[in-house]
């Protein structure tokens, strides 16, 4: 009779430094499933993923997953975050919270009988790349334009170009997401901590990674957004998120959450 580790699909992660690739690591560990990982480390100067990854996936960025069914050599290659959780979730969620019940009792297969949980978490399963890391990627830029290394002469002008990004788009753009987020979490369902309810879900870790870039930077401080603030910690602090991160201490020898601003 086959073993039951046989029997499972391989799964290979492809992790790169600083990278949303962390909060793929971090789901595998909620699912407790057999991975493997081969690590990518950026370059230097140019702070891009190496070219290696392209052998992976055409656009060679992380994450990345291949997915080996049982008794198969040919194995399916997944990329972008929500996607991998998504399916991941679909195939290897075995009854856990990580993915809310759609469908409100009695209302099953109706148009409007979602839950509010499921209904957020298939929201923010989009809002996460698809509205508040744009803005973050746009700080990052503008930070490397105002830090760059130019001729004396031609500080004041990038210096100010960057400034005028951060003060007439950046600053009210990031007010509009945190108090959004604010109030999203001040009314979570059942009076719950996390984005969709009182449980965890693959939301919450989609969201994990702009949640902790944008701590303590782009305006996020605890003062202005308590809930907000305290919810960044909170899932620094879930166990399935500290082991993934010490799987990376083990491995690589040290941790960052986030991408360098």
């Amino acid at each position: 009779m086959a073993s039951v580790a046989a029997e499972q699909p391989k799964i290979k992660l492809y992790w790169l430094e600083q990278s949303r690739s962390q909060r793929i690591l971090w789901l595998l560990e909620e699912l407790k499933l057999p991975y493997e990982l081969e690590i990518f480390h950026r370059n230097k100067e140019t702070k891009l993923a190496p070219p290696e990854l392209k052998k992976v996936h055409a656009l060679g960025k992380s994450p990345v997953i291949t997915v080996t069914p049982p008794g198969s050599t040919e194995s399916v290659t997944i990329a972008e975050s929500a996607f991998i959780i998504e399916y991941l979730l679909e195939h290897f969620s075995n009854g856990s919270t990580l993915s809310p019940t759609r469908y409100r009792p009695g209302q099953e297969g109706k148009v409007g009988g979602e839950t509010e949980e499921y209904l957020r978490f298939r929201y923010y399963m989009h809002y996460a790349e698809g509205s508040l890391m744009s803005p973050l990627l746009i700080s990052l830029v503008a930070h490397s334009i105002k830090t760059s290394s130019v001729p004396f002469f031609i500080k004041p002008i990038t210096g100010g170009v960057a400034s005028k990004i951060q003060t007439n788009f950046l600053d009210p753009v990031f007010k509009n997401h945190f108090t959004f987020l604010e109030s999203q979490l001040a009314t979570s369902p059942e009076n719950g901590q996390y984005l969709c309810g009182p449980r965890l879900t693959g939301a919450d870790i989609v969201m994990s990674f702009p949640i902790i870039v944008a701590k303590g930077r782009a305006g996020l401080t605890e003062e202005r957004y308590p809930k907000l603030w305290a919810y960044a910690a909170r899932l620094e602090e879930e166990e399935g998120y500290k082991r993934a991160a010490q799987k990376i201490i083990e491995i690589d020898g040290k941790f960052e959450a986030s991408f360098k601003m």
